[in-house]
């Protein structure tokens, strides 16, 4: 692996997890959305993808 600490994650789904997170903070940063709200949809996403994957005990 290339990478290693807390900016990667192994497990299949990060990078499209980061692409998503990475467009809600792009929504915050335009005025589309608040960062409060971006933040909430990034946790959101995180715990989805978690459970999904069966990662979350």
């Amino acid at each position: 692996m290339p990478y290693t600490g807390v900016q990667y994650v192994a497990i299949p789904e990060f990078q499209a997890l980061g692409t998503q997170v990475g467009q809600y903070l792009a929504g915050a940063l335009s005025g589309q959305t608040t960062i409060d709200q971006a933040l909430k949809q990034a946790q959101d996403a995180a715990q989805k993808t978690a459970r999904d994957g069966g990662y979350q005990k």
